[in-house]
Formats: structure tokens, C-alpha cells, sequence
């Protein structure tokens, strides 16, 4: 939508009035249609999953932004499930994949997004993505969500990941809570239930955290 040349080869699309590629239409659309959808509902947000690389996407419209109110990191989600899936032996070949997205955490107003789109189709559960037995998958899973949850930027998990789910998600079966009383299950479901509460400035005692676990 924003750029011109999207999907197109050379010769099947017109340069705009400044001779670029940028659809200039489509931009003033955008900010006008934020800029509507924001006054008439102040605490409404809306942001884009898979932006292209425009600047400024959740930038106000005032200060040259498209008026987005966040921009998912997809960059973020695919180097940090890479470097989590990988044996831990190998991680300090591949410490790049948790460097780098700190460069431009701060470019937009980013989420830290663990979408349905990782746990659907074939690619398995959260947890299942993670290497070593049942144990160590489990304690990979509550280390990540402790890097998500140190990492800049807004959270968000898609449902079954925040308890350790072991089956693929879908649309035709309910979520398989069944195994929620074993503690080994419980365990990351605590860590995300209490850096919930760290992030609304509450206690976590009561919350079923214990300190020093790992």
C-alpha cells in the first residue's frame, strides 16, 4: 500500500510527482484515518503486523509519523526464537540474534510480539521450540520470558504460551489446560503471570514466585 512498486516489476508502475516509489496517497491516508480514529477514541491503538520498512510508522502524524500507535518488532520475534531453539552449547555463536535488536529498540514504539503465527501450522508449541528434555524446555521457556520481559518495549503472548503449552495451537480444539496443576508446567505460567505484575507496578509475592529459581 505505501510503496508503489509493491509486487510490481519494472515498467508496471508510475514513480509519484517527486519521481520516487513512496505512495504518497496511501501515507495521507493513513495519518488522516489515525488521526480520525485516534481523536474520536483516545485510548483506542492500532498498530501494523507486518509493516514495510517506513520510517516513522508509530510516530504522530505532527512530527511526520504515520500515527500509529505501536509497530510489531517481527525483526525481534524471529532472532529471539532462532537463538532460543538453538542448544544452549551453540548460543554463544549466535549472541548477535539478542544484540542486535537493542540498535533499534528505540526507532519506534515497539511490541514484543510471541504471535499465534509461531505456534500454528505446523511449527509447534512455544515450548516445544525449545532444545533438551522436558525440564530444560520448560526452564528455556520461563528464561525467555524473562529476556521479554527485560527487553524494551511492549509484550504480548498469544494464549497457551504463557503456561507452557505443548500442543499446536488450532482453532478446533481448546487449549490443553488439563496438565495445568503439574508444577512443571505451572512454572512458566508463574514467571509471565508475575513479570504481569512487576509491569503494573505490583507485588509478586503471592503470585508463586520464588526468587532465585531458575
Amino acid at each position: 500500500m505505501l510503496y508503489l512498486d509493491y509486487g510490481r516489476k519494472e515498467g508496471e508502475w508510475i514513480p509519484n510527482e517527486h519521481g520516487g516509489r513512496e505512495n504518497v496517497d496511501a501515507m495521507i491516508f493513513l495519518k488522516r484515518f489515525n488521526e480520525a480514529i485516534y481523536g474520536t477514541f483516545p485510548g483506542f491503538r492500532r498498530l501494523p503486523k507486518s509493516p514495510p520498512p517506513w520510517p516513522m510508522v508509530s510516530r504522530p502524524t505532527y512530527v511526520g509519523g504515520l500515527g500509529f500507535g505501536m509497530k510489531w518488532n517481527m525483526g525481534w520475534m524471529h532472532d529471539t526464537l532462532e537463538y532460543f531453539s538453538t542448544d544452549p552449547v551453540f548460543r554463544k555463536y549466535h549472541h548477535n540474534r539478542l544484540t542486535f535488536s537493542i540498535w533499534y529498540a528505540f526507532y519506534e514504539n515497539f511490541v514484543l510480539a510471541l504471535s499465534h503465527d509461531e505456534v500454528v501450522y505446523g511449527k509447534g508449541a512455544l515450548i516445544g521450540k525449545m532444545p533438551g528434555d522436558e525440564w530444560q524446555r520448560a526452564a528455556n521457556l520461563r528464561l525467555l520470558f524473562g529476556y521479554m520481559y527485560g527487553h524494551p518495549g511492549k509484550k504480548l503472548m498469544f494464549m497457551g504460551s504463557e503456561f507452557g503449552q505443548w500442543r499446536e495451537w488450532s482453532t478446533r480444539r481448546a487449549l490443553n489446560g488439563i496438565r495445568f496443576n503439574i508444577p512443571l508446567i505451572r512454572d512458566p505460567e508463574v514467571v509471565a503471570r508475575s513479570e504481569s505484575l512487576l509491569q503494573r507496578g505490583a507485588s509478586v509475592v503471592g503470585a508463586g514466585f520464588r526468587p532465585g529459581r531458575v
